[in-house]
């Protein structure tokens, strides 16, 4: 079946399509750039502003509990302006987030950047995600893993930045505004391109309930999202202090890991789409899965930095398929309601960046971060259970040439 006719290219393809992949790849991008920017950084600005443990354990709660608010915040915003302007105003408010935390004289003022940071990201993580998948319907095959490689390099790209400010002994306010250019460079990129009416406002008619039919279908992504995000909290949030404090790296190494990590997931997803294809989903999540639990039960089991920096790499290779393949399978229970779908299961995301940033973080400020990479090993075998729910994307519309 083919497209209609009126946004076709001489090929018989959608025109608009490969630049409206291009746009939401830049805003997957910037969206990798500001949570590295973020977490790679809570080491810096915890001993500039002298900051107890708990405290900065109870901020980073605080980010995720804000972000998942803000998933509605953004899902009003694409239900009013759609999910392109909202991209932009997320991102323009992330920037000034990171600005204000630079720059905080005191801890309200970082506790307050760090809310209103958690609040942009929560609605810049629907949108993108939201446009993903119209995106992935238009092609009509996997490419959901595409994306997420690009917010992983924005993420690896922001975690060997702030190394080389922490190497060239910048203080956090002028590495965290470099990062705030970076993002308002990335914005100003961000166009509009039609695709199936769906970069403004809606004119349609409201979509009636989910249904409860529904929701039991979309439990079982949203506890293996729960998972997957217990473990990349674990590793995201904590990986720079647990080096810093348990392993005794310097400022400059401590941002090591996450980076690491962040590369391990630009090599599994940028191979996600490619095995999806050949093996399916259903096999790539249980490889993943197990590589993920003996990956952190090695980063448990660290005897130095080195060894910690490599296991992060490994999470990283794992985790990295299991959040686009169980969005992009999540958003095919509804299509036409899909910003619905994905930010009611954003809930999910954020109750486990919660859960694994709130314990590992009590872990740590005790001195038993090696537990906290222990237990996610045993929860990742879970993920087992759940991936027998995961599909291919229909194969009925010719894709768009990338």
């Amino acid at each position: 079946m083919s497209l209609s006719a009126p946004g076709r290219t001489e090929a018989g393809h959608p025109a608009s399509a490969a630049g409206a992949r291009r746009v939401a790849t830049i805003a997957f991008t910037a969206q990798g750039v500001s949570v590295a920017a973020v977490y790679t950084t809570v080491p810096a600005v915890t001993e500039h502003l002298g900051l107890a443990p708990l405290l900065t354990t109870t901020m980073m709660v605080a980010v995720a509990l804000m972000a998942g608010g803000g998933s509605f915040v953004g899902l009003a915003a694409i239900r009013r302006a759609g999910p392109v302007p909202t991209m932009r105003g997320a991102l323009l408010t992330a920037a000034a987030a990171l600005t204000l935390i630079g720059w905080a004289p005191d801890t309200a003022t970082v506790i307050c950047a760090y809310i209103l940071f958690g609040i942009a990201v929560g609605a810049l993580d629907v949108a993108v995600n939201t446009r993903a998948a119209e995106i992935e319907r238009a092609y009509g095959r996997s490419i959901f893993g595409s994306f997420y490689t690009a917010w992983s390099v924005g993420g690896v790209a922001a975690a060997l930045l702030t190394a080389a400010a922490a190497r060239l002994q910048w203080p956090v306010s002028a590495g965290l505004t470099v990062q705030a250019g970076v993002l308002l460079a990335l914005t100003f990129c961000i166009r509009t391109h039609s695709l199936a009416s769906s970069d403004g406002p809606s004119d349609t008619p409201a979509q009636p309930p989910l249904g409860r039919h529904v929701w039991i279908r979309l439990l079982p992504f949203g506890l293996v999202l729960l998972v997957v995000y217990v473990v990349d909290s674990t590793v995201s949030a904590w990986s720079a202090v647990y080096l810093r404090q348990t392993l005794a790296a310097s400022l400059t190494v401590a941002p090591m890991a996450y980076a690491a990590y962040q590369a391990g997931t630009v090599v599994g997803r940028a191979a996600t789409d490619r095995l999806v294809q050949r093996f399916g989903a259903v096999a790539v999540v249980r490889t993943a899965a197990l590589s993920v639990s003996g990956a952190l039960a090695g980063m448990a089991a660290a005897p130095g930095w080195p060894f910690a920096v490599l296991a992060a790499g490994a999470v990283g290779l794992g985790a990295s398929v299991l959040a686009p393949l169980c969005l992009a399978s999540a958003a095919r229970l509804r299509p036409a309601a899909s910003e619905a779908i994905l930010a009611r299961l954003n809930l999910f995301n954020y109750a486990g960046v919660v859960t694994g940033g709130a314990v590992s973080g009590l872990l740590g400020s005790t001195g038993q971060f090696r537990l906290a990479y222990a237990a996610p090993a045993v929860l990742a075998v879970l993920l087992l259970a759940g991936a027998r729910h995961f599909t291919r994307p229909p194969s009925s519309v010719v894709p768009p040439k990338s």
